[in-house]
């Protein structure tokens, strides 16, 4: 499942993630709490090498795509979206993403990503649904999903762990049907 095709946007571009794209400010990023906050990489100290290792391991899974969110004004590296693993037989993934660049907070960016991974996932990889999570106190990334046509399905009562106390988790989906409507 390997793609070296490049998804073009509006703003960004999402391509393959390279080697190349493990650099200090993606180590800084990962270690930034404001950053991983919702993120499960928040549990330990990253560094090149982790990097690399996730990136290496990423390249090589048959069942995901990574890719890099890229900036088509300077081309620069600010974030990372990823869907898989891929259901072959009910034709159906997650997706995951964050944007470590906090200047590209709040610009639509995240929503841009989701809505061409989507694209990707429908018109490529044939899927029938896209699935995603997000901490009940992650607003901005729900509502993300929600402007992209992703319905609330579910809430995983408690799931999370968040600043000494439990969170719940929603699930979101989105069926090609709905895409098609709404694209």
């Amino acid at each position: 499942m390997v793609t070296k095709k490049i998804l073009f946007g509006g703003n960004i571009l999402l391509r393959q993630i390279e080697m190349e794209d493990c650099t200090d400010s993606y180590v800084k990023w990962l270690n930034d709490s404001e950053v991983t906050q919702y993120l499960e990489t928040k549990w330990s100290i990253q560094n090149l090498e982790t990097i690399r290792d996730f990136v290496d391991a990423q390249r090589k899974n048959t069942h995901s795509i990574l890719l890099a969110i890229i900036t088509k004004e300077n081309n620069v590296h600010i974030g990372n979206i990823k869907i898989g693993p891929v259901n072959e037989h009910h034709k159906h993934a997650d997706i995951s993403y964050f944007i470590g660049n906090k200047e590209y907070w709040n610009k639509g960016i995240a929503t841009e990503s989701i809505r061409l991974i989507c694209k990707f996932g429908f018109e490529d990889l044939s899927l029938n649904k896209i699935e995603a999570g997000a901490y009940g106190t992650a607003a901005a990334s729900w509502k993300d999903l929600e402007k992209c046509g992703f319905r609330r399905e579910g809430i995983l009562r408690e799931q999370a762990y968040l600043n000494g106390k439990y969170i719940s988790v929603f699930r979101y989906g989105l069926l090609k049907s709905e895409w098609k409507l709404n694209g």
